[in-house]
């Protein structure tokens, strides 16, 4: 099969390109390096261009013919969206309309989206299933809802058929090491407590002891990302076998506190980690936690990765290869 692998050379993209050419498929790549890392591109063709550039998408569906896009092209700080809500919306969703109507053009039919547990917003209930109430409380979360309607929308008008993935919180590093995780500014929890254990940044700031969860902080349900990223394979088989456009949640269905994390990490490396107390940040609920049973009986999926000390390993064996080049 040949797919087009949108914002490839991010986090979660370069996993799926690495996932993909493993596979035997060919692969080509879109990334205007806004956030990405031309080493993080393992093989495959590169393509460099911003999906808001109709003409650059036209010539590309012209010069390919894929079977599937996978889009994992948009900006992800949710505090910068408060703060930035038009780069939010021009990028995560009219970006991706332009995607969309070059795909429509092309008549390639088939899309996978990385969407986020930020459509549900505060949970009103745990674990949060696909059918939970779609509130999202910031325009991170706003843009990745619209665009979820938007392909319903594609789908109904032009049989466009696509999987939205529900990211819970992506976390971990390639097991055999070639890749990790690495934005900036680094924002992600496990990156941030590894960086403080390898002694590049001081400590790691914990945001509130004081919630409703047995040790009084945040419970995050963590995924690994090679664990996404079959996800998404098994996704475009699933369409490509004719299935029908659908929403799955992604995650382990456990939680982990900052806590736990914070003392598995110091397990796993052997490092003392400082940590410093600071009071609660507006938006974060006390618990998130995925109910993903519909990816595992639809798609198939199961996490292999399920152990937090896997997760935390495998980052920590990315983290000892700073500086990456």
């Amino acid at each position: 099969m040949k797919y087009l692998v949108v914002g490839g050379a991010g986090y979660i993209g370069s996993h799926m390109v690495k996932h993909l050419l493993d596979a035997g498929h060919e692969v080509v790549i879109a990334d205007n390096f806004s956030t990405g890392y031309r080493s993080a591109l393992l093989g495959g063709t590169l393509v460099e261009l911003d999906i808001a550039d109709a003409k650059a998408l036209e010539d590309l569906f012209a010069a390919h013919h894929f079977n599937a896009v996978f889009h994992f092209a948009s900006f992800i700080q949710v505090g910068e969206s408060v703060s930035e809500p038009g780069k939010y919306y021009a990028n995560n969703f009219s970006a991706t309309l332009t995607l969309l109507q070059a795909m429509v053009q092309a008549k390639v039919n088939n899309f996978i989206f990385s969407s986020t547990a930020a459509v549900y917003g505060d949970p009103s209930y745990t674990p949060i299933d696909e059918e939970h109430p779609k509130a999202a409380i910031n325009p991170y979360g706003r843009s990745k809802w619209m665009v979820e309607q938007m392909l319903a929308d594609f789908d109904h008008a032009y049989g466009l058929k696509s999987v939205c993935l529900r990211y819970f919180n992506a976390a971990g590093a390639d097991p055999e090491g070639l890749l990790g995780e690495r934005h900036e500014p680094e924002t992600h929890l496990l990156p941030l407590i590894l960086q403080a254990a390898a002694g590049r940044r001081p400590a790691i700031t914990v945001f509130g002891r004081d919630y409703d969860t047995p040790d009084g902080t945040c419970i995050r349900d963590y995924i690994h990302v090679s664990d996404l990223v079959e996800a998404h394979a098994l996704a475009v088989e699933y369409l490509l076998g004719g299935g029908i456009s659908s929403a799955f949640n992604l995650g382990n269905g456990q939680g982990f506190s900052v806590q736990e994390v914070i003392d598995t990490a110091r397990s796993v490396t052997g490092r003392a980690i400082a940590v410093t107390d600071a009071p609660r940040r507006a938006g974060d609920p006390p618990r998130l936690v995925a109910d993903a049973s519909r990816a595992s009986k639809v798609l198939g999926w199961t996490p292999q990765f399920a152990s937090l000390e896997q997760i935390v390993a495998h980052a920590w064996a990315w983290e000892l290869k700073h500086p990456w080049h």
